[in-house]
C-alpha cells in the first residue's frame, strides 16, 4: 500500500471538494489509503453504524513513554475541524447535511477501491517525490506529491516510525535550503530535491543530538569562493571572498568596484530562497560560481521582486529595503501600495512563518521597541548560534552569559514583564554588563518550532526540552546559558527565569546565577593566567635562547668566512707559486737544451769554469774558447738560478751578466780555467 494512490487521491478530492493534493494526500496516508476511512474524517455523518465502522477501523495512537502525546489524526487539516466548507455553509446559511451510509457507497460504488491495480500506470508519475528515511538502520520509503509540506511529510514519517513530529529532526537537505525545510509549511517543491531523497531521522528524544548540516555550512565558510561576474556594458569581475561573505555585502563591492548602485543591480545565478543576509557558504553555491548582473533603471527595480518567484533553478535577485539612506534617494519611484498591511502590536514580534533567525531576530528588536518604547534593553541581532559564540566562546574573563528573552504575545504577563520589569535601570545595565541579550517571539509555532530546532543545534536537546517544557502561564521567559569547565566541553542552561517574579526577583536571579558561574569560572581563569605566565616564561627562555644560537650563529658564520678567506688565499698563493714554478722550470729547461755539448777533457781550447753558488758548493763544467758568455748563463740558469734572481760575477770583481752575452770565454779572459760566483739580486 505504499505505491502511489492517483486514482484513489482523485476520487478522494471529487468526493470532499478539497483542491489542497497536500491536504487530501496526508488524510488518505493517515488512514494507510483506505478511502472510505477518509471519506468519513473529512465528511461527518450521522449514521451510527457507520460512526461505529469508523471508529473501529481507526488505529490507537499510544502515547510515547517521554511524556510527549503524538499528534492524533484529529490534528489533521479538513472541513471537519473548521475548513473552508464548513466557514461556507455559515456564511451562505445553509443547513449542514451529512452523508449517510448509503450515500457513501453510491458515491463510491463506481471507483476503484484496490489502487494496487494501477500502480503500473503511477510509477512513473513525475508530479511525486519519493524519499528514504534511514532511521534505526531501516529505510522507510515515502513517496509524496510534489505540493506537499514538510508536515505532511513528518506526518507520514510518524505513521512509518512512530516517531511524533514534535521530536522528529531530519538531516540531508540541500545546504541552501537547510533553513527553509525547517518551516512546516514549507513544499517540497521548493528545496531543490530530486526524484529520489535520502534523508535521516533524529529523535530528540535521544541526547547528543547535533546538525551536522550547520557543521558543514561552517567548514564552507572558513573556504575562499572564487567568484565570477558578466556585465552586460561592462568587462567582466573576478571576486575572491570568504565563505561568510552576505549577498548585500557582495553587491556592495560590486557597487565600490564597477559604480553600479545596489538598488540598481539585477542579479542571476543566485539558488531559490537567497536574500541579503545570505551568505555564500550557506547559499549552496560551489567554490567556484558565475553570476550575472544586469543594470536596471530604479522604476524596474521597485516592480521586479514580483518576478522573484520562479520554478526554474536560479532566480534573478534584486535589491530590498536594506540599502543606505542615500541610495533611496527616488524612493518616490517605489510603488508601496502592494504592501501587506501591518499585524496589530498586541499579537507577535514576529510575522509568522519568518524566512530566518536573521531576519526574524531583526524584525524582533524593531518590534520590540515600537511597541514597549524607551528605555530599552541592548538586544543582539543575528542568528542564535552567533550571539552564543560572541557570550561564551571567548577566553574565561572576557566570557559572558547567554541570556535568550522568550517572548509570547498570548501571555497575559507579557505587557506587565516588558513594561516594567525589562524597562528597569538595574536591570537593562545588568543585561548590559554581565550578558549578550538574545530575544525571540514563541507566539506562532513555526517560529516556535525554529527557535527549539536551533537551540537543539546550538546548546543541546535538553535545552530546547526545557524550552519547549514552559508553559503560558509562565512566559514570558528568560533562559541563562553558559559554558564552563565545571558544565563540559559545551554549553549549558544555568537556570530559567519564569515571567510571572517581581522585579526585586529578577534581579537577585541574574546576579545570583552571575555570581555562580563567575565562581565556576575563577578556576579556570587561574588556569588560564598561570598557563599565561608559563607560556611567557617559556617565550622569554625561547627568546634568549633563540637570541644565543644566533650570537653562535654569527661566530660559526664569520669563523667559516675567515676560513673560507684564508682557504681562497691559500688557493691563491698556491696558484701563484704553481705558475711560477712552471715558469721557472720552462725557462731552465729552454737554458738547458741551448747548452753546447760539453767538449772532452782532452780537447785543446777548453775552458774549466767553476760556479759558486751562494751555499758554498760548487758547479763546475768545460766549455770551448770560443763558446759565449750567453752559454755560461745558460749553464747557471738550467742548474736553476735564474739570470733574473742571480748575478754571475767574477774576480776582480765584474758583473758578467750585465756584459754582451754574445761575446766570448776567451775574450773574457776567462780560461783556461776560472772560479765565478753566485750572488742574488
Amino acid at each position: 500500500m505504499s505505491e502511489n494512490k492517483e486514482e484513489t487521491l482523485a476520487s478522494f478530492q471529487n468526493i470532499t471538494g478539497i483542491d489542497d493534493v497536500g491536504e487530501a494526500f496526508s488524510h488518505l496516508e493517515a488512514v494507510n489509503w483506505n478511502l472510505m476511512d477518509a471519506l468519513s474524517r473529512v465528511m461527518p455523518h450521522e449514521d451510527p453504524s457507520l460512526a461505529s465502522a469508523i471508529h473501529q477501523s481507526q488505529p490507537a495512537l499510544a502515547e510515547s513513554t517521554n511524556g510527549f502525546r503524538p499528534p492524533g489524526y484529529d490534528e489533521l487539516p479538513g472541513p471537519s475541524s473548521g475548513g473552508f466548507f464548513a466557514s461556507e455553509r455559515q456564511n451562505l446559511n445553509i443547513p449542514q447535511r451529512f452523508p449517510t451510509s448509503q450515500l457513501l457507497a453510491q458515491l463510491t460504488s463506481s471507483i476503484n477501491l484496490d489502487p494496487v491495480a494501477s500502480q503500473n500506470n503511477n510509477q512513473n508519475n513525475q508530479d511525486s517525490i519519493l524519499f528514504n528515511i534511514h532511521f534505526n538502520q531501516q529505510i522507510c520509503q515515502i513517496r509524496l506529491p510534489s505540493e506537499a509540506t514538510i508536515e505532511q511529510l513528518k506526518r507520514c514519517i510518524f505513521d512509518k516510525t512512530r516517531v511524533p513530529v514534535c521530536r522528529q529532526a531530519i538531516q540531508g537537505w540541500p545546504p541552501s535550503k537547510a533553513s527553509e525545510a525547517q518551516q512546516p509549511s514549507s513544499r517540497i517543491c521548493n528545496l531543490d530535491l530530486g526524484q529520489e531523497n535520502e534523508l535521516s531521522l533524529v529523535d530528540l528524544t535521544d541526547d547528543g543530538y547535533m546538525d551536522t548540516e550547520q557543521d558543514e555550512v561552517s567548514q564552507r565558510a572558513d573556504k575562499t569562493f572564487s567568484i565570477h561576474i558578466q556585465f552586460e556594458s561592462e568587462s567582466p569581475l573576478e571576486l575572491n571572498l570568504p565563505g561568510n561573505t552576505t549577498m548585500l555585502q557582495l553587491k556592495m563591492h560590486v557597487d565600490d568596484i564597477k559604480s553600479i548602485p545596489v538598488r540598481h543591480q539585477e542579479w542571476t545565478g543566485w539558488p531559490r530562497g537567497c536574500d541579503n543576509e545570505t551568505t555564500l557558504a550557506r547559499s549552496g553555491i560551489d567554490l567556484t560560481h558565475s553570476f550575472g548582473v544586469r543594470t536596471i533603471a530604479p522604476t524596474t527595480a521597485s516592480h521586479s521582486n514580483s518576478n522573484q518567484q520562479q520554478n526554474n533553478s536560479y532566480d534573478v535577485v534584486n535589491v530590498d529595503s536594506e540599502s543606505s539612506a542615500d541610495e533611496f534617494e527616488d524612493a518616490t519611484d517605489f510603488n508601496f501600495t502592494d504592501s501587506p498591511p501591518a499585524q496589530p502590536l498586541n499579537i507577535h514580534l514576529i510575522p509568522n512563518n519568518t524566512d530566518d533567525e536573521m531576519s526574524g531576530s531583526s524584525q524582533f528588536v524593531e518590534n520590540y521597541l515600537a511597541r514597549y518604547g524607551e528605555p530599552c534593553p541592548y538586544f543582539f541581532v543575528g542568528s542564535l548560534e552567533s550571539a552564543l559564540q560572541l557570550a561564551c566562546y571567548k577566553p574565561a574573563k572576557e566570557r559572558k552569559l547567554l541570556a535568550i528573552y522568550l517572548h509570547h504575545g498570548k501571555s497575559i504577563l507579557t505587557n506587565v514583564f516588558c513594561d516594567q520589569l525589562m524597562k528597569n535601570e538595574n536591570i537593562i545595565q545588568t543585561f548590559m554588563e554581565k550578558f549578550v541579550l538574545y530575544g525571540w517571539d514563541l507566539t506562532f509555532e513555526s517560529n516556535k518550532d525554529m527557535f527549539l530546532s536551533s537551540l537543539t543545534a546550538c546548546i543541546s536537546s535538553n535545552a530546547s526540552l526545557m524550552a519547549r517544557n514552559i508553559g503560558l502561564d509562565k512566559l514570558p521567559a528568560i533562559m541563562l546559558v553558559g559554558k564552563s569547565r565545571e558544565l563540559g566541553s559545551g554549553c549549558g542552561v544555568l537556570s530559567v527565569i519564569p515571567g510571572n517574579i517581581d522585579l526585586d526577583d529578577l534581579l537577585t536571579r541574574l546576579i545570583g546565577t552571575c555570581d555562580r558561574f563567575e565562581e565556576q569560572l575563577q578556576g579556570e581563569i587561574r588556569q588560564d593566567d598561570e598557563r599565561a605566565a608559563r607560556d611567557q616564561v617559556k617565550a622569554e627562555q625561547d627568546m634568549a635562547y633563540e637570541a644565543t644560537l644566533q650570537a653562535d650563529r654569527a661566530k660559526d658564520a664569520a669563523k667559516r668566512q675567515r676560513e673560507a678567506a684564508q682557504a681562497a688565499e691559500q688557493k691563491r698563493i698556491d696558484f701563484e707559486r704553481a705558475e711560477e714554478d712552471a715558469r721557472r722550470e720552462s725557462i731552465r729547461l729552454v737554458a738547458q737544451q741551448s747548452l753546447p755539448q760539453e767538449p772532452a777533457e782532452q780537447t785543446t781550447g777548453t775552458a774549466k769554469i767553476r760556479v759558486r753558488k751562494p751555499t758554498g758548493e760548487f758547479l763546475e763544467r768545460r766549455f770551448l774558447t770560443s763558446n759565449s758568455l750567453q752559454d755560461l748563463l745558460n749553464f747557471v740558469t738550467a742548474n736553476g738560478f735564474l739570470i733574473e734572481e742571480y748575478k754571475l760575477l767574477s774576480w776582480p770583481r765584474r758583473d758578467l751578466t750585465a756584459m754582451e752575452s754574445g761575446q766570448t770565454l776567451e775574450a773574457l779572459k776567462l780560461y783556461p780555467q776560472e772560479t765565478v760566483f753566485l750572488e742574488e739580486r
